[in-house]
């Protein structure tokens, strides 16, 4: 019998599954083909998922390492950014200009500005690259998990007809039960009731699959969600909130060491740099539940590998 055959075996009647039997190997009764079928229903579903499964844990485990290299590019600059001091560029005397104080105190501030602007190129380069490869990598996942949600819909569906199997088997040895009277059930119902019992053990492993592979899915959906509006929010960050913050230290940084830090420069500086600071933190509230999702979602593909081992 071939795969096609395999997988709609299981779909089929007892009646019919005899004469498939029958037909297929001369050296295995039907009632060895039946048992087999009992214990074996919905096997290259199962088989299916735990390899997609394998891939989507293996991308999980990815995207963890990516919400976790996020983070740490977000704690490096909202570490660094309380090294730019603007205290002395708002003490303003007749004696620190005679003297060249404000110039020095102009170019230390330019300098630490420097540094501290290393710090925001690398993270919008981090930034964009992070963004870059999870547009690819959710490209992939997409289509790993439309056939992961063909497969578990499959395995539903296997779970049904075999449902409707039991039943019709049920019935069956109970009419012959029926008509046997007192003479009490023969071997073939006996054989039919250990049949029904091996498939209701193996329904019942089935549903514990098939309800931990819907979960699943439901909880990658879910965290896909999550990982794009981090993505979009980093993003904005780094485009609208980190640009701005560069344009207007910079602009702070080059009067400086001249003196000439006009009032209305310093307090629109003194402004961005906090709402960019506020962001930040914001940022990295977000990427901490991200990770926390994320953990979430390893372990609970981990319990879907156990559930499909026990019913494989």
């Amino acid at each position: 019998m071939d795969s096609q055959e395999d997988r709609t075996a299981s779909l089929m009647t007892p009646a019919k599954l005899a004469k498939v039997a029958a037909s297929a190997s001369a050296t295995v009764a039907p009632g060895q083909f039946l048992d087999r079928m009992a214990s074996d229903v919905g096997h290259q579903h199962l088989q299916r998922l735990g390899e997609l499964r394998h891939d989507l844990r293996a991308h999980g485990e990815g995207e963890l390492d990516q919400a976790a290299q996020a983070a740490a590019v977000l704690e490096r600059m909202r570490d660094a950014m309380p090294q730019i001091d603007f205290a002395p560029l708002q003490e303003r005397n007749w004696w620190a200009d005679l003297t060249g104080k404000s110039r020095s105190t102009g170019s230390a501030f330019a300098a630490t500005f420097d540094k501290v602007d290393e710090v925001a190129r690398q993270m919008g380069s981090a930034i964009a690259a992070l963004q870059k490869r999870q547009l690819q990598r959710a490209t992939t996942q997409d289509r790993t998990l439309v056939e992961f949600n063909v497969e578990y819909q499959a395995l539903d569906k296997v779970i049904h007809q075999g449902s409707r199997w039991l039943q019709d088997m049920r019935n069956q040895i109970k009419a012959r039960q029926e008509e046997a009277g007192e003479a009490g059930a023969g071997p073939q119902a006996l054989a039919d009731e250990a049949r029904c019992d091996l498939l209701v053990e193996r329904l019942k492993r089935l549903r514990a699959a098939a309800a931990a592979s819907q979960q699943v899915y439901e909880e990658v959906l879910a965290t896909m969600q999550r990982r794009s509006e981090f993505a979009q929010a980093a993003a904005r960050v780094a485009t609208v909130h980190l640009q701005a913050w560069r344009s207007s230290l910079s602009a702070v940084a080059s009067a400086a060491p001249n003196g000439k830090v006009s009032a209305p420069l310093l307090d629109e500086a003194l402004k961005i740099h906090d709402k960019l600071r506020r962001k930040l933190e914001a940022l990295l509230a977000e990427a901490g539940q991200l990770g926390t999702h994320e953990t979430a979602l390893v372990t609970q593909l981990g319990e879907m590998g156990e559930q499909l081992a026990a019913a494989a």
